[in-house]
């Protein structure tokens, strides 16, 4: 079993896929899961700010994660 998180923008090009898939139970919560990914993708720590998104919504750090969710990882946001 493992978690699916989709991927956008740089987070996408610094991974270098749109979605990629964790074992689980763990990382098993939000802080979890950004430590891990930063961990393999050591170039997604350099980023300002990164959002997750879990089911359609912001999670927090501490968000549990399960098989089921639909996660998202954020990536920060310039325009004007």
């Amino acid at each position: 079993m493992s978690l699916k998180v989709s991927l956008f923008g740089i987070t996408r090009d610094i991974v270098g896929t749109s979605v990629i898939e964790l074992p689980a139970p763990a990382p098993a919560t939000v802080g979890e899961l950004l430590a891990e990914m930063r961990r393999q993708y050591p170039a997604l720590g350099d980023l300002r700010s990164c959002a997750v998104a879990v089911n359609n919504e912001y999670a927090s750090a501490d968000t549990p994660l399960h098989t089921v969710d639909e996660i998202a990882l954020i990536p920060p946001v310039a325009g004007g």
